[in-house]
């Protein structure tokens, strides 16, 4: 809701204040008093378009202010502060503007995107919603009934899986080659490191191989000397035989010598079995070129799987298990596919049936809702004017169905009927609007709505219609209303008259003798008059009376 206003520099408001009140707030006064140089102001603080002829002559500025209460996504997106939200707007005398948002720097496009949750104006066609015919389908199925509001709401509900599986499906057939490619290589992959069968490790074993079995000569001949060097008569093994039994004797005469005794037998022991593992190991040297090249083979295999898929045998086996387990799925998107057909055929039908029950549903409550508009018209004054509810078939079956509402008006009899937007007259426009609004009160959750020119062409008892139609929408929504009507403002929850003098334009919030007193005025144009005063209080107790039965 819209607490507070404030404009400076605009046109003829020098510096002007205004605080709202909840229900239905009216500004009346004067034709040029600046009445309609609020909202102007209001648009601007909400991101409608500025020019600089809009500047008050020897300001440097138009300057506007407003204050909300602060809308859930105002709140998300971090503008908000302590509940509120403030919007402001400045435009130089050059046309240069900038705009702010909590006090905070912003594009003028973050202010249009904020005030589609805050107003909505009537009696122009720049930011009216019914103008746009997905709000006009909306309309329709809300006017049709919660049955068929559900039936709606499942409908774009399963077009919705219906779109995700058949991009899911477009997207899999997309890639149809190159998952052929894609297992083709995997598959070779696989089996060229399947084929060789690497083990952990193999590579470093073969080179140790490799390298006793290209010097096995040499091998065999140093394992050669140095078993004679153990085994020959007047070897290290005899001597240290020898020594043994010396210092074992010498032990029978001295105890000292045991501990050395023991070290020479177990070095003797030791120097017989390294001569006969010596032994062994030059009798297991063989000279065996095939096994040779076989080993080298091996090794040269094995060093292009690790080229290819890894720095050693066991990152080879690792890419073989990836890839072992990616071959596995892109296998199994064969049966995807398949499920995803599935899925879109029986989505299709579900949404077929579900478009078909729409179509009924808003073919019926078409004509309804064009003769609930016309009946509101003749209410406000529009007598002759007509409404048509038109369905229109999209190319395809969409979220919102097989058609799209479109809204025709004609103003009379013999007169051409033109969609919403093409309306031209302010008036009829604005009246038309409020029609829709009263048809269907919870048309959208936007708390406050600002009707201008709504009072266009009319008087006597189609001004009593029009406002008693405002206050009941007032009731739910704030409503701020810019009129000439007494009839009009005598519904008011709160009176504000906007008056200039001096060439500067000031509002004023008028308690019970000055609503009088402005009815009165705006009855016969003589504030004294006491013929005018009277009438003047008898609106206020009709409206009184007509808002306490509501």
């Amino acid at each position: 809701m819209l607490r507070d206003l404030h404009i400076s520099g605009l046109g003829v408001i020098e510096d002007l204040d205004l605080e709202l009140h909840p229900g239905l707030n009216v500004l009346s006064g004067e034709t040029g008093a600046g009445k309609t140089l609020v909202t102007v102001g209001l648009a601007l603080a909400l991101g409608r378009r500025a020019a600089a002829t809009l500047v008050r002559a020897g300001a440097s500025a138009a300057r506007v202010q407003a204050r909300f209460d602060a809308p859930e996504r105002a709140a998300v997106e971090g503008w908000s502060e302590d509940g509120e939200l403030v919007l402001a707007r400045s435009v130089a005398a050059d046309g240069r503007s900038t705009a702010r948002i909590g006090g905070q720097l912003a594009p003028v496009s973050a202010l249009v995107a904020v005030a589609e949750d805050l107003v909505e104006f009537h009696g122009q066609h720049e930011g009216i919603r019914l103008l746009s015919t997905a709000a006009q389908t909306a309309f329709l199925d809300r006017f049709a009934g919660v049955e068929h509001a559900g039936a709606v709401a499942a409908l774009a509900e399963e077009h919705g899986r219906l779109r995700a599986a058949r991009a899911a499906l477009a997207t899999l057939q997309e890639r149809e080659r190159d998952r052929e490619r894609e297992v083709d290589l995997l598959t070779h992959q696989v089996r060229e490191i399947e084929t060789a069968a690497p083990r952990p490790d193999e590579s470093v074993e073969l080179e140790l191989e490799a390298s006793r079995l290209a010097h096995a000569e040499r091998l065999r001949e140093h394992a050669a000397g140095a078993e004679q060097w153990l085994s020959k008569d007047g070897s290290a093994a005899d001597a240290l035989l020898a020594a043994a039994a010396d210092l074992r004797s010498a032990s029978g005469l001295d105890p000292a010598a045991d501990g050395i005794a023991e070290r020479a037998g177990a070095l003797a022991a030791e120097a017989v079995e390294l001569a006969r593992e010596v032994r062994a190991y030059r009798e297991r040297l063989e000279l065996d070129p095939a096994r040779l090249d076989e080993v080298r083979e091996r090794i040269g295999a094995l060093r292009s799987l690790r080229r290819k898929y890894g720095e050693d045998e066991r990152e080879v086996l690792g890419f073989l298990e990836d890839a072992r387990r990616r071959l596995a799925e892109l296998e199994g998107s064969d049966a995807e596919r398949v499920r995803l057909q599935a899925d879109v055929e029986r989505l299709g039908e579900r949404v077929a049936l579900l478009a078909t029950a729409v179509s009924d549903g808003r073919a019926a409550a078409a004509p309804k809702l064009a003769r609930a508009l016309q009946a509101e018209l003749r209410e406000l004054g529009m007598e002759g004017a007509t409404v048509e509810v038109g369905l229109a078939a999209n190319a395809e079956v969409t979220t919102s169905g097989a058609e799209h509402v479109e809204l025709g008006f004609a103003g009379g009899p013999g007169q051409p009927s033109l969609r919403f937007a093409r309306i031209a007259s302010g008036g009829e426009l604005s009246r038309t609007m409020l029609a829709c609004r009263s048809v269907l009160v919870d048309l959208d959750a936007v708390p406050t709505l600002v009707f201008d020119e709504v009072d266009a062409g009319i008087g006597g008892q189609a001004g009593v219609a029009v406002g008693r139609r405002l206050a009941a929408i007032a009731r739910s929504r704030q409503v701020l209303v810019v009129t000439h009507l007494p009839q009009i403002a005598s519904f008011a929850d709160r009176h504000v008259r906007v008056e200039k003098r001096g060439g500067r334009a000031s509002a004023r919030v008028l308690d019970d003798a000055g609503r009088v007193a402005e009815l009165t005025r705006m009855l016969s144009g003589m504030p004294g008059s006491e013929a005018a005063s009277t009438h003047a209080e008898e609106l206020l107790e009709q409206a009184s009376r007509a808002k306490s039965r509501a």
